[in-house]
């Protein structure tokens, strides 16, 4: 059997990370990168392990000049296999209430925290499982190239995920949501639900409450955006 390559650190050994395990994507964002550079050199990476068990990679996806991006955590079973980002169940929750907000699907882009799915078997079923932080990180890099390469005026963070990892890690959406935060991210930057914890609302009255509530948040969005165009 090879022996794994041991390096000393403060006086105690540990395994050295080798070439053909990657921490980060970081080595793998093109120079002078573009979202279809990126959506093409994306389809390989491996810095972390979920591309084992993902069908592909999920990059982001819609207007290359849009000035407002979405922010989720994880591609789902469907975008999985699809290979676009926000077209199950919760994505079309998404449209829906950027309809009811106001707000022109075609004019924003959408991406992910994490670029491959990360799901656990469930009889025949593949259910969701959150990513760690060693995921998220691994992934940022390419998260960061699509918000360079777009600029966006308005960032939206869809649940905990991708506001602990874009806004601060102690951030909690239940106390904040809706709140445009202070950021080098983008002039304007929000955090609110994301549509899957709509769905998984108990009862029908919840999860029509918890559908406005989100709506209202989008419409915030919604009032920034026309104010830019002004």
């Amino acid at each position: 059997m090879e022996r794994q390559p041991t390096e000393e650190v403060g006086g105690r050994m540990r395994a050295r990370r080798t070439a053909d395990k990657p921490e980060t994507a970081a080595p793998l964002i093109p120079s002078r990168p573009t979202i279809e550079k990126l959506q093409q050199v994306a389809r390989n990476c491996r810095a972390c392990p979920l591309w084992k068990t993902g069908t592909q990679t999920v990059f982001g996806e819609g207007s290359r000049h849009a000035q407002v991006v979405f922010v989720g955590e994880q591609p789902g079973n469907d975008e999985d296999l699809a290979g676009k980002p926000f077209v199950g169940p919760a994505g079309k929750l998404l449209d829906k209430a950027l309809v009811e907000a106001g707000i022109d699907r075609d004019e924003v882009y959408v991406t992910n925290a994490v670029k491959h799915f990360k799901w656990e078997p469930s009889g025949k079923r593949r259910i969701h499982k959150k990513p760690n932080s060693r995921e998220i990180a691994a992934c940022r890099p390419w998260l960061e190239a699509e918000l360079e390469v777009l600029k966006p005026k308005v960032l939206i963070c869809l649940g905990a995920t991708a506001a602990q990892a874009l806004i601060a890690k102690n951030f909690k959406v239940s106390q904040q949501r809706g709140e445009l935060i202070e950021s080098d991210l983008a002039e304007n930057v929000m955090a609110t639900v994301h549509p899957s914890s709509i769905l998984r609302a108990p009862d029908d009255d919840t999860r029509h409450a918890e559908m406005a509530r989100f709506v209202a948040d989008l419409k915030k969005v919604a009032a920034v955006i026309h104010g830019l165009k002004r």
